[in-house]
């Protein structure tokens, strides 16, 4: 009988993660069944879908509170399959407020749980701890210093490697993608990446757009604006400056050809990174949500390019810091400054370096699921 696995993702990121881990199983076991919480990556490597991933992409500690009734019922739809189909392992992607309630309740069914991409308690949230080193019987970990951490505190951690350092890769040259949108070598491609999510990306807008108004003030005629957006995103048309050209699913092709890039702070950030953009990194949340988190976070930087590095890399301009003026500012300055943005590139380079490993890390996590299903059917 074939082995089913539970596999959920809770954003942009996780679903790219959990989908290619997915066509790395399936390589060695074609006939896994996968079903749950899918975004568009998961349906297209054929996970039979339980919940919309995109109905749980909500950020914020007050912004999540209005979302919570639909929240809930997703979960309760997500653990009713659980129960109905008693999968062999379940494999929880990213989204930790929700992904720990889901191990949680798997747990208590005596359903094994594997995490993917671990959840960053190291900056916040350490009262996390002790349920993760109870309820999880692996933790995948793609950050160097991750593994040493959760197994000081108890927890089963497995050093996979970043995804993104394989994965990331343009569709064709920087030549050929600026010819392919109008972009003369002599301009500056400025890429707008304001995150995945639809409510961050309306709380950025605003500033971005004043950017952009800005810098095409102090230096008129030359720059190109590229807005990525996720797939079959409902926000492009509000983007006013007609400037802006709008590209969906298209993310490292706009890095790959950009001069500089306007990041959320994210898992945007290393992905320009990886493609070695200079960037300024943003972000903004409800006021309120500001003000009960940030006495919470215990690290020094918000951008995880500066996190790595240990220093600051790339500038970070957060929640009051993040103006349309700000913005401008340190664009027009990096865009003037050719050796500053060397410099970038170079450290930038020696992040990148540190996120490589020898072995694929989607290969290394399938190896972690398949050692689990091989001890699940053995005693079964």
């Amino acid at each position: 009988m074939a082995a089913k696995v539970l596999i959920s993702a809770g954003e942009a990121s996780g679903d790219l993660y959990a989908a290619s881990l997915v066509e790395a199983l399936r390589h060695n076991h074609p006939n896994i069944d996968f079903f749950g919480c899918t975004g568009p990556r998961l349906r297209s490597a054929g996970v039979r879908q339980i919940v919309d991933s995109a109905s749980l992409a909500v950020v914020g500690l007050v912004e999540v509170v209005t979302h919570l009734p639909r929240i809930r019922r997703e979960f309760h739809k997500l653990l009713a399959a659980a129960r109905r189909e008693r999968p062999d392992v379940a494999i929880l992607t990213d989204s930790a407020g929700f992904h720990l309630r889901v191990a949680r309740r798997l747990h208590a069914m005596g359903i094994p749980v594997i995490y993917l991409v671990a959840p960053q308690v190291w900056a916040w949230r350490q009262w996390r701890l002790p349920l993760m080193r109870r309820v999880l019987t692996r933790l995948l970990c793609i950050f160097p210093f991750e593994k040493a951490f959760f197994e000081k505190h108890g927890i089963s951690a497995v050093y996979i490697g970043h995804p993104l350092a394989r994965l990331v890769r343009p569709s064709a040259s920087r030549a050929e993608l600026r010819r392919r949108w109008g972009v003369p070598e002599d301009q500056f491609l400025v890429a707008l990446l304001p995150g995945s999510r639809e409510g961050e990306i309306e709380r950025h807008r605003p500033y971005l757009e004043d950017a952009i108004r800005r810098i095409e003030a102090a230096l008129p005629g030359k720059c190109v604006f590229v807005l990525a957006l996720p797939p079959a995103a409902k926000i492009r048309e509000r983007f006013s400056p007609s400037s802006i050209q709008v590209k969906e699913g298209q993310t490292w092709d706009i890095l790959a050809c950009a001069d500089v890039a306007l990041a959320a702070s994210g898992t945007v950030t290393v992905e320009a990174c990886l493609l070695g953009v200079p960037m300024v990194t943003f972000y903004r949340v409800n006021r309120l949500t500001w003000m009960l988190g940030k006495s919470l976070v215990r690290v020094p930087f918000f951008s995880m390019v500066n996190l790595i590095a240990e220093r600051k890399v790339v500038p970070e301009l957060i929640q009051d810091d993040m103006t349309g003026e700000r913005l401008a500012v340190e664009v027009v300055a990096l865009l003037n400054d050719t050796a500053g943005q060397a410099q970038m590139r170079r450290e930038l380079a020696q992040v990148s370096a540190s996120l490589a490993s020898e072995h694929d890390p989607m290969e290394q996590a399938a190896a972690v699921v398949e050692e689990l299903l091989s001890e699940e059917i053995v005693h079964a």
